[in-house]
């Protein structure tokens, strides 16, 4: 079949990785310099991939592409990706049209009094939701994003919350899929015994310095004790104006402003039902997170168990009919097709930095100058680099673990914190990469564009991760 051939002409492909160089460094700094420029992330990427394939093999460009994505395509995790997007999209579809949203968004409502406690609530459901960062960044943005537009929060700064407390509060937390992932890593490449893998997980937390730090500073920055600055104050001040002229009413209307804020509110959920109930809301979003810890953090299964019982629950309550909901659910997975795009071409372009060897050639041209005091800190900063410059927080630590702890073990480093060292890169990455699949997510659940996303946010994360390199630093 022609499908087979093609699988092996791209396995032997792989195995032909290029000699680490310096022009591997080039598709990243593409894909930064046409993302910024044109603020269309998936393009950027397409392009960036295309430069790394004519400077791996100029007369083969087009082969090596169609391979490249087809090899992506089939990949498990791809496939795992769709249908758990497909899935939280559908989800989010009937909360909405069931009116479970709404009632759960008119509590929050009257709880939520000011700017400050508008995002400390989102604050706080993003720790609640600690299971997995897509879990928290699909949920906690489309559950929030109507109650911070009552109090005139840019979307850019619930996409800054969401996304901090996404993949730094995974990492902290060892019943989350991040460390069930990493701990099975360490594993299989005998850092830990068997069976050893999470205790050696629950070892490194302490050491994972930049979660702590990005967990700390958005919740400094939530509570407004750390001002905003740089791009996020333009964002903040923007929508302050626009909300101001979209909400500007009459005064012989007889409304305050908070009865119109409650009725902008409502008319974003005309198309809801008014009958839904808060537990309409609730009760799947409980079953979620029980069903994903229940069947050992798989989210697909959890996804799976909750339609189970949702979608009888809101027939039962006659809701909708199976014609709505099927229509409701589709229309739902559409709204993730410009997310789920997006990290494809971010797969894409990491399989074609790694054809590169761009992992090597940073960590090779380091090595030399990890000593035991400086390694954690090294491997911090270099993994850092790599998985903001490829997009990939777990695939840059399974590609580096075989090559950083069999040094960290030659040197004498401690072990732990070199392992906090890499998890805290991926964190950083996860959140700071504005095509990372977290970053996407994030921007997709709060409704906000993904570069503006993206910008606005590098400036906490710079700072979370340069005070984390100088504490790799201190206390090693």
């Amino acid at each position: 079949m022609a499908s087979e051939v093609d699988v092996d002409a791209v396995t032997a492909l792989a195995a032909t990785v290029a000699s680490p160089s310096a022009i591997s460094l080039i598709p990243p700094v593409v894909v930064l310099i046409f993302a910024i420029w044109l603020r269309r992330p998936i393009l950027a990427l397409v392009v960036g991939s295309l430069a790394g394939l004519l400077l791996y093999s100029p007369v083969d460009v087009l082969s090596n592409f169609a391979d490249t994505t087809l090899v992506v395509m089939q990949d498990e995790t791809i496939g795992w990706l769709i249908l758990v997007c497909a899935g939280f999209g559908a989800l989010i579809g009937l909360l909405v049209h069931t009116g479970g949203a709404f009632a759960f968004g008119r509590k929050a409502l009257t709880l939520a009094k000011t700017r400050r406690s508008s995002l400390l609530m989102t604050f706080s459901l993003g720790v609640v939701i600690f299971v997995d960062d897509y879990l928290n960044a699909l949920t906690v943005g489309e559950t929030m994003k109507r109650v911070t537009d009552r109090f005139k929060v840019s979307r850019e700064m619930l996409a800054y919350v969401v996304d901090s407390t996404a993949a730094p509060i995974c990492v902290l937390i060892p019943l989350s899929t991040w460390s069930v992932f990493f701990s099975g890593l360490l594993e299989s490449n005998d850092v830990a015994a068997v069976g050893e893998g999470l205790s050696v997980y629950i070892s490194a937390i302490p050491y994972m310095l930049y979660a702590w730090l990005a967990v700390l500073m958005v919740f400094l920055v939530s509570a407004g004790i750390v001002p905003v600055f740089g791009p996020m104050r333009k964002a903040e001040a923007a929508a302050r104006l626009r909300l101001e002229e979209t909400q500007d009413v009459p005064v012989d209307f007889g409304h305050s402003a908070d009865e119109y804020a409650v009725h902008a509110f409502e008319e974003e959920f005309e198309d809801a039902d008014r009958r839904g109930s808060l537990h309409n809301f609730l009760l799947p979003m409980i079953m979620l997170v029980a069903f994903t810890i229940y069947f050992d953090a798989d989210i697909w299964q959890g996804l799976l168990m909750t339609f189970a019982v949702t979608l009888p629950m809101y027939l039962w309550q006659r809701l909708m009919s199976i014609g709505e909901m099927m229509d409701v659910m589709i229309t739902g997975f559409k709204t993730m097709l410009p997310a789920i795009s997006t990290v494809i071409a971010a797969f894409v372009f990491k399989d074609v930095c790694d054809l590169l060897g761009l992992p090597l050639y940073v960590i090779e041209n380091l090595a030399p100058y990890m000593s035991a005091q400086m390694l954690p800190a090294l491997v911090f900063l270099s993994m850092a680099i790599l998985a903001f410059a490829t997009g990939s927080s777990w695939g840059i630590f399974a590609v580096s673990i075989p090559i950083v702890m069999p040094l960290a073990f030659a040197v004498e480093a401690n072990i732990p914190m070199v392992i906090g060292a890499l998890l805290s890169a991926s964190s950083f990455g996860s959140q700071a990469c504005f095509y990372s699949d977290s970053t996407v997510l994030a921007a997709q659940g709060a409704g906000c564009d993904l570069m503006s996303h993206a910008i606005t946010q590098i400036p906490y994360a710079l700072i979370a991760a340069g005070i984390a390199f100088v504490g790799f630093i201190v206390i090693a």
